[in-house]
C-alpha cells in the first residue's frame, strides 16, 4: 500500500467518519439518460456513469469535511468499482472570456509562477502540507472549435507521491464551465481519455448560453483572457501574480482536497457508497432535474 503522510491519514479518518453516516443520503442519477448541469449544459449520460447534482455534490464534500466552493452544478462517478475517479462541474460566470490569447499562452511563464508561488506557500506548511509544482503533465492548449481550454499540472507531496489533476474549462456566453478530473495516478491516462471520449463530448451547453451566443456591447465581458485563466480566473485575481501561494488561499481545503484526493484514499468512500446504492432501491432522478447551486 501506498505510503501516506500523517496529515492525509488524519484527513481519511475525518472523512470516513462523517462519509458512512450519510452513503445512503444523496439522490444517485443512473445513467442512460441526458442529465442536467444546473441551468448551464446537458449531459448525455454514459449507462456506465452515475450523476450527483450540484445540491448533492456540495452535500458531499461538506459530508467529507471539506468546503464546497458553492459554485458546483454536479459530478459523475463511475459505476464500476474497480475505476478511481470523479469529475466535478462547476460555473463561474466571470463574463465572456476572449480566446485572443489561443496562439500565444505562455506556458513556461505559468509553470514559473505556479513554481514561484509553491515556494513561497511551503514556508508557511508544515512538511506534510507541502505541494511542489514537479511540472507539466499537459501544458495548456485551447481548441477554438469547441471553446475548451485544457491543461494538467503535476505536483508532488514531501514524500515524492505524484498528485495530478486534469482540468478543462469550457467557454460560454458569460462565463465558464470547469470540469475537473480527480483521478488515481496509475489510471489518470485512462481515466483522462474517459473524460475526453465518453463525457466531454457529451457535454452540450444550452441554447442561449453558448460562447457563440455572446452579444457584443451587451453582455458582461471579463478583465482577464486564457492565460489567467489556467491561474485561476477571478476568484484567483491574486494569483496572477502570486502563483500557487493565491490558489491555495482561494481554494483552501477544497485544492487540497482535489490535489492529495489523487493518491486513492477517498475512492474507497466512493466506491462503498455506489456498492450500498446498487444494493438498495435509491431514487433515480428525472430527465428535468437539475442543480440547485
Amino acid at each position: 500500500m501506498m505510503k501516506r503522510s500523517i496529515g492525509l491519514v488524519l484527513t481519511l479518518i475525518l472523512l470516513w467518519g462523517s462519509s458512512v453516516s450519510a452513503e445512503n443520503n444523496y439522490n444517485w442519477i443512473e445513467g442512460g439518460k441526458k442529465i442536467s448541469l444546473g441551468s448551464m449544459a446537458t449531459v448525455d449520460l454514459n449507462e456506465e456513469f452515475t450523476f450527483l447534482d450540484g445540491a448533492d455534490t456540495i452535500k458531499l464534500q461538506r459530508d467529507w469535511n471539506f468546503k464546497p466552493s458553492g459554485k458546483e452544478i454536479g459530478s459523475i462517478h463511475p459505476l464500476d468499482e474497480n475505476q478511481n475517479w470523479v469529475v466535478y462541474f462547476e460555473y463561474e460566470e466571470s463574463g465572456h472570456i476572449y480566446d485572443d490569447e489561443k496562439k500565444k499562452i505562455d506556458a513556461n511563464a505559468i509553470l514559473k509562477s505556479y513554481k514561484d508561488g509553491s515556494e513561497e506557500a511551503n514556508k508557511e506548511l508544515e512538511p506534510e502540507s507541502r505541494l511542489y509544482v514537479a511540472g507539466w503533465d499537459v501544458e495548456p492548449f485551447y481548441d477554438d472549435k469547441t471553446h475548451n481550454l485544457t491543461w494538467s499540472m503535476m505536483f508532488e507531496n514531501e514524500a515524492k507521491e505524484p498528485l495530478v489533476n486534469y482540468h478543462e474549462r469550457l467557454l460560454t456566453r458569460e462565463g465558464y464551465i470547469s470540469a475537473i478530473l480527480v483521478s488515481d495516478p496509475a489510471e489518470r491516462e485512462a481515466n483522462r481519455v474517459t473524460l475526453d471520449t465518453k463525457i466531454m463530448p457529451k457535454l452540450q451547453v444550452n441554447e442561449g448560453k453558448r460562447y457563440v451566443d455572446f452579444i457584443e456591447g451587451t453582455d458582461k465581458v471579463s478583465e482577464y483572457g486564457l492565460s489567467a485563466l489556467v491561474l485561476g480566473g477571478a476568484g484567483l485575481a491574486v494569483a496572477k501574480k502570486a502563483g500557487l501561494i493565491g490558489l491555495i488561499a482561494a481554494f483552501g481545503k477544497k485544492f487540497i482536497f482535489i490535489v492529495i484526493a489523487a493518491v486513492g484514499g477517498i475512492f474507497a468512500l466512493i466506491k462503498k457508497m455506489l456498492t450500498r446504492k446498487k444494493e438498495s432501491a435509491i431514487p433515480t432522478g428525472t430527465d428535468d432535474q437539475s442543480s440547485a447551486s
